[in-house]
């Protein structure tokens, strides 16, 4: 049920506002607050959903109070109300973050569009706020060994930085981890993160998919296309495995870093971008580059920081830390009670030789989730996890 916190001090009017919305909708509940002081401690104490509040009023007026909301709970919508001569303040206190303005005396249908627009609103940013908080838990970084401790130390100094990142490990060491991570730190975390996989994308195709084309710039370009470098204006584009991108992709990412300006295949003209550059490889540039399969140039603009993500057989006291996550995190995806490991598991576990890394090891606890007993044992370990 909607709750919706009425701030007004004509009781003529505030008792209007709360007969229209307690009888038009029996899914809203309905407080009300004599004046802005009285309202803002209501609103200290409760959880609302929509704020109504008149502009002028004693003690405390609307805008004073807006600012105080938009300080103690900036995620309320509030819609403020505005006598004839209000309505220049009106105007400027949508400046100020208000959702909208109601006119009194309130037009039923005005009103009533209005609170429910805003209840969506406040439903929409709720629903964004748990995503965000989703894909944090999605990309968590599980580990207390140094190796882990000082890759957060490094993103913590540089994710408030626009500087490049290049991120070195094995396949299945959780590179994109790394990326996410910086990412979300920084002040471009309300802006997109573009994952670009070079090693999937056709060496013909990497240049569009990356900078757009224009209409007829080749055989299947129908329509004008934005690339990923666009997509990724005033965000982050993450280029993982860039080793495997072409050299004549490698110039064009180069200039885009120089200039801050790329050029859709088939067109001459310039688009300015804003784009923070992480890139990840498994690959050794170094001697891609003394191989002529890399450039230098690009290479040294990408690694202003270079991060090196170890293998799992470097951090084997992560293990148990890292079973325990996967266990909760795979028994919570099929819905079912988390799995114990035993002691005898779980060190049998850390004995392996994980060539495939984390990703391999995610596999080995779902598998044993799946096959095991009520508890997951050595003997379960050595029968389902055996290489």
């Amino acid at each position: 049920m909607a709750k919706i916190l009425v701030i007004e001090d004509e009781s003529a009017i505030r008792r209007v506002l709360v007969k229209i919305l307690s009888e038009e909708n029996s899914k809203y509940e309905v407080f009300e607050a004599e004046d802005g002081l009285v309202g803002i401690e209501k609103i200290k104490s409760d959880d609302f959903d929509l704020i109504l509040c008149d502009i002028k009023m004693p003690k405390m007026d609307g805008v004073e109070v807006l600012e105080a909301v938009k300080k103690l709970k900036p995620e309320i919508p509030i819609v403020m109300i505005s006598g004839h001569g209000d309505l220049d303040t009106a105007v400027n206190t949508m400046r100020l973050g208000a959702f909208d303005y109601i006119s009194k005396p309130p037009d039923l249908n005005r009103l009533l569009n209005t609170v429910r627009n805003a209840l969506d609103r406040k439903e929409l940013v709720v629903e964004n706020k748990m995503l965000k908080k989703k894909v944090s838990k999605n990309y968590e970084m599980i580990g207390e060994s140094k190796a882990i401790t000082d890759i957060k130390s490094i993103i913590e100094k540089v994710a408030a930085t626009d500087a490049r990142v290049l991120i070195t490990g094995p396949n299945g060491t959780g590179k994109e981890l790394v990326a996410h991570w910086i990412h979300q730190k920084s002040d471009r975390s309300k802006g997109a993160m573009i994952e670009v996989n070079c090693a999937a994308i056709p060496s013909e195709l990497i240049e569009s998919e990356l900078f757009g084309h224009v209409k007829g710039a080749f055989t299947s370009a129908n329509k004008d296309r934005a690339g990923k470098f666009e997509a990724a204006n005033g965000g982050t584009i993450f280029l993982d495995e860039i080793g495997d991108m072409s050299l004549s992709a490698q110039a064009k990412v180069l200039r885009a870093l120089q200039e801050n300006k790329i050029q859709r295949v088939g067109s001459d003209k310039d688009i300015k971008v804003d784009v923070r550059v992480v890139a990840a490889t498994n690959k050794d540039l170094k001697k891609e580059i003394a191989d002529n399969k890399f450039r230098e140039d690009l290479y040294h603009r990408l690694a202003v920081i270079l991060v090196k993500v170890p293998p799992l057989n470097d951090r084997r006291g992560d293990i148990p830390m890292l079973i325990e996550y996967f266990a909760k995190k795979i028994s919570d995806e099929q819905g079912s009670p988390t799995k114990k490991f035993s002691a005898k598991a779980v060190k049998q576990l850390q004995q392996y030789d994980w060539t495939g890394n984390i990703r391999e090891l995610r596999n080995v606890v779902e598998r044993l989730i799946i096959l095991g007993g009520k508890e997951v044992s050595e003997e379960d370990v050595k029968l389902f996890a055996a290489k």
